[in-house]
């Protein structure tokens, strides 16, 4: 016989933990994943004011590509090159499709979702974070406008990191989420910019 004549029920110790985001060293553990979660904090515990209207001004220009096919239809004029709006709608098209295919089956909250405060600088997406599509469609636009203008890469270029950083100083995406969609932007600019080429030739041929 126990001492006290009664048996005390045991729960499952799962049953006696709380949530993994009220747990220290669970909900930013060690590694990748953590290391992208603390980035994204600091970068969002350190905003200004100035900086603030700087990278919300980015993020709202970069939705859907828009600054990039309106910097495609300059070009095309200005440098008589009307192929080239086509390539970049077509870029544009392709890498927010893909983007958003991937978010459907990348189960991966934003940090707005996840964390109380500070918080988001914009409206937070319904959709989940990975990958960024604000960078996909500006690394997939600013490849083919690079290519095709290889004078302004590197202004094209910075012109995309800064787009994609805003997305985490706003607060709704991690760096992973930048950097992956990133990758993705420049493959599809690649392959769009290489389809562009052949048809050029095939339309060259008598």
């Amino acid at each position: 016989m126990r001492r006290g004549g009664t048996r005390r029920a045991r729960l499952p110790r799962q049953a006696l933990r709380p949530p993994a985001a009220d747990r220290p060293g669970e909900a930013d553990r060690p590694g990748l994943t953590g290391f992208d979660r603390h980035l994204e904090r600091f970068v969002v515990h350190h905003r200004t004011e100035v900086f603030d209207h700087v990278f919300v001004w980015l993020s709202r220009v970069g939705t859907l590509g828009l600054v990039w096919i309106g910097i495609a239809l300059v070009l095309a004029l200005l440098r008589r090159r009307p192929a080239l709006v086509p390539l970049v709608l077509a870029a544009d098209g392709v890498a927010d499709l893909l983007a958003r295919a991937i978010k459907s089956v990348v189960d991966v909250e934003r940090p707005a979702v996840r964390y109380a405060e500070p918080k988001a600088l914009v409206p937070v997406p319904h959709d989940h974070s990975f990958p960024s599509g604000h960078a996909a469609t500006s690394f997939a636009c600013g490849t083919v406008l690079a290519l095709a203008f290889p004078r302004l890469a590197v202004p094209l270029y910075v012109l995309a990191v800064a787009i994609g950083f805003s997305r985490v100083y706003v607060g709704v995406h991690y760096p992973l989420d930048v950097l992956g969609g990133a990758l993705l932007g420049l493959v599809v600019g690649l392959l769009v910019a290489r389809l562009g080429v052949r048809l050029g030739r095939s339309g060259a041929r008598p």
